[in-house]
């Protein structure tokens, strides 16, 4: 609905700007245009990562493959670290959004979810994020990427996902004991994460979902199944 409004917002300034044959650019016209380039830089980017690592590429080489000049480039970023840190900070951004509904998860909500061989919708959700920024999250986490980004990740989804379901007591006054659990499961729940992604995220988001769900109460020398 705001995007049907700022379209015609766009339609309306774009006509009220243009008349008698004159080219004025409006702002809708300048948004998109920079809306255009950061995508053609954050596509050319991915692609480079993933066929000579980050720090083989150059500013040049970002330019070369997005069809940008220099200028537009140093319009927006700094430098190619710059570029890399904007777009890692606006996938940690919009997984911010799942923080509120993991602090609202309690074990029992989750246990009658497992009980009942559902998938919590919460988890869906976020595995669909994950998919729907598949390509860049490949190409970040892979061996060209950001070895900084993984561990972020760990600490911002896998870490808040486990300290949610804890028990209040271990939550407000965790124990070293406590901090190590936190820190096994959370690393055990990237390393689904990455192997998801990196064989082509054949599962869907509900048995992901499930998957998670699963590991998270399997008990040594039990049938390992869903």
């Amino acid at each position: 609905m705001a995007e049907a409004a700022a379209a015609l917002d766009c339609a309306a300034l774009g006509e009220s700007s243009g008349a008698e044959g004159s080219a004025v650019p409006t702002a809708c016209t300048v948004d998109r245009r920079i809306t255009r380039s950061k995508k053609a830089l954050r596509d050319a980017l991915i692609v480079l990562m993933e066929e000579c690592g980050f720090d083989n590429i150059t500013v040049n080489d970002l330019c070369a493959r997005a069809d940008l000049n220099r200028g537009t480039f140093y319009n927006h970023y700094q430098d190619k670290d710059d570029l890399l840190a904007s777009f890692e900070a606006e996938v940690m951004t919009d997984l911010e959004r799942f923080q509120d509904k993991m602090r609202s998860l309690n074990l029992k909500e989750i246990l009658a979810y497992q009980l009942r061989k559902k998938p919590l919708p919460f988890l869906v959700e976020l595995f669909d994020y994950l998919r729907a920024e598949g390509d860049f999250l490949h190409a970040v986490l892979g061996p060209g990427g950001d070895v900084g980004f993984g561990p972020r990740l760990r600490d911002r989804v896998c870490g808040n996902l486990i300290q949610s379901i804890l028990h209040e007591r271990y939550r407000s006054n965790p124990t070293p004991f406590v901090n190590y659990y936190i820190a096994f499961f959370a690393s055990a729940y990237l390393g689904v994460i990455m192997q998801w992604i990196e064989t082509g995220m054949r599962e869907s988001s509900e048995e992901m979902a499930l998957i998670a769900m699963r590991l998270l109460f399997i008990k040594p020398g039990e049938s390992i199944k869903l």
